[in-house]
């Protein structure tokens, strides 16, 4: 069984990565377990994709292992988009989930309940350290719609989940149990469309050494 390092040290993060990727064959670790001293990556991409793609470039550089890194961030319409790349640090550059949700409530004070739309949007990039030279990497994403709450509901989740309303649900994600959320999230939509490739990666690397031992 290969091993599919995440390029996060974010265990609630690490946990869902996990069960997404269920069924695949893989090991799959975080990369604080596999490095005793992991890479500090500083996200200054100006997209989600440029950020997805220099964590796992980094971390799969750093383990040679196949690594599988998100960049994900809420989009507010009513803030033209923000807090979107810098959603961990909306509020300062080493704010905790409360800090950042208090600052979200905060920017809109005077914005009705009726004009919260927002998405959560997640992008997955799979770096190989033993691709072929000058193989890109593999990039998907995925978009969960909502609106945001006027305070925060629910004690799941990490991030602006308590604040985030799937109207679908009627909950907030972090209202929702595990199974619910998977079901739906935008690191969900974007890991259906990982899968298939997760498991021709599989396929070939198990061709790959069935070969090398019959030599």
């Amino acid at each position: 069984m290969s091993t599919l390092v995440i390029a996060s040290s974010n265990r609630a993060k690490i946990v869902e990565f996990k069960e997404l990727l269920r069924g695949l064959p893989f090991q799959v670790m975080g990369v604080s377990e596999v490095l005793s001293a992991p890479p500090s990556i500083s996200e200054t991409e100006d997209t989600f994709r440029g950020n997805a793609v220099k964590k796992a470039t980094i971390v799969a550089e750093a383990t040679m292992m196949l690594t599988l890194a998100d960049d994900s961030g809420l989009e507010v319409d009513a803030l033209g988009g923000r807090p979107g790349v810098r959603s961990a640090r909306f509020a300062h550059e080493r704010a905790t989930d409360a800090e950042n949700n208090a600052a979200l409530l905060a920017a809109l004070t005077e914005i009705e309940p009726d004009e919260r739309q927002a998405r959560f949007r997640c992008v997955l990039a799979v770096v190989d350290p033993f691709a072929r030279p000058g193989s890109p990497p593999i990039v998907t994403d995925g978009t969960c719609e909502g609106v945001i709450a006027t305070g925060p509901r629910g004690g799941a989740g990490f991030g602006y989940d308590p604040l985030f309303i799937v109207p679908s649900a009627g909950k907030t994600m972090a209202e929702l149990s595990d199974m619910e959320k998977n079901g739906i999230s935008h690191r969900a939509v974007a890991m259906r469309a990982l899968r298939p490739v997760l498991a021709y990666l599989s396929e070939e690397r198990l061709r790959d050494a069935l070969r090398i031992v019959s030599v």
